[in-house]
């Protein structure tokens, strides 16, 4: 099969399948670099990185700080390029931080891809990951239509991400046609769970006037539904992000209204593949602006989709999840 029918539309498809049986070298590896590897989210990812790495063949592992360290990501990826990978998936906590060294390794001839949180005026290949706009939209169509249009949230986030910024100007967006709706603070998460928990615990005590909380990083609705359950508090919204164990249970309890579900193992997974044909099929040129060119051998974004999981569906996507998690 030509370099040419690999990267056309299909080209998710088209990758899994397989281009051109490329014979693989024994120093061959890629690399999948985030800012918080210890976290559930990229715990998930890590597996995508294995099983990859396994059906190909080739070495293939995770890198960056154990916790939620943008300065840390950026000197391992930094540290990274001396190694001079076959390829890497950067999920860019700072776009701005990671891009230098982005394009660094472009300019080496190392393919690189972004996925979960984009860079995108650095020179990365393309992006693989959520609609994070459309993600927003989706989970403020759930908060106001919960709220009937009025009451005040709280939400958590990593303002420098680029990803949560596209979700919260979905939320934006959203509640601007519901004025009734007022966003009360936007908290600073910071990587850290215990941010998030006694955020929610004073809000609690003092008796805030606080209707939701609007939680767009995964690890802050299980600490607000932790600090609900303590207190026996009830009737509040609580909007989650990912597949978080306790964000599940705490769904099906009812403490957690809804979350929605992003593919941090297909992201990741899929990066891998698609680096790995780009390191055996290279192309002539990384430099181009493939984004304007309508004859692109590469996609500008790989949509791998979001689910809205609720009381209605959990327990069905409960039991997908664990016969997912069995087949691994």
């Amino acid at each position: 099969m030509s370099r040419w029918k690999c990267f056309l539309p299909g080209v998710a498809l088209l990758f899994l399948a397989g281009c051109g049986g490329s014979q693989h070298s024994a120093d061959e590896k890629y690399y999948l670099v985030s800012a918080a590897t210890k976290m559930e989210y990229w715990q998930e990812a890590a597996a995508g990185v294995g099983q990859a790495a396994k059906q190909l063949g080739v070495m293939a592992e995770t890198d960056g700080p154990d916790n939620y360290d943008i300065k840390g990501e950026r000197e391992q990826l930094h540290a990274l390029l001396a190694k001079k990978p076959s390829g890497i998936a950067v999920s860019a906590g700072d776009p701005d931080s990671v891009k230098d060294d982005i394009d660094a390794a472009i300019a080496q001839g190392i393919p690189v891809v972004t996925m979960d949180s984009d860079s995108p005026a650095s020179k990365r290949l393309f992006f693989v990951g959520t609609d994070n706009y459309k993600a927003g939209l989706m989970g403020a169509r759930l908060v106001a239509n919960r709220l009937e249009g009025k009451g005040n949230i709280v939400i958590f986030t990593f303002p420098e991400q680029a990803n949560l910024k596209q979700r919260l100007q979905g939320y934006r967006d959203v509640l601007a046609e519901h004025p009734g709706i007022h966003i009360s603070e936007i908290v600073d998460a910071k990587g850290d769970p215990g941010v998030v928990f006694d955020r929610t615990m004073q809000a609690v005590e003092k008796k805030e006037p606080i209707d939701g909380f609007v939680c767009l990083v995964s690890i802050a609705a299980p600490e607000v539904a932790e600090v609900l359950t303590r207190k026996n508090v009830t009737g509040k919204l609580v909007m989650g992000m990912d597949a978080d164990e306790r964000t599940i249970d705490a769904i099906k309890s009812g403490i957690i209204t809804a979350t929605l579900v992003q593919k941090p193992f297909t992201m990741a997974y899929l990066s891998i593949k698609l680096l790995d044909d780009l390191h055996h099929h290279p192309l002539a040129s990384m430099s181009g602006d493939f984004s304007r060119d309508p004859f692109s051998p590469l996609p500008t974004f790989v949509d791998t989709g979001v689910t809205l999981v609720d009381k209605s569906n959990v327990a069905a996507f409960a039991e997908t999840q664990k016969s997912a998690q069995a087949r691994k």
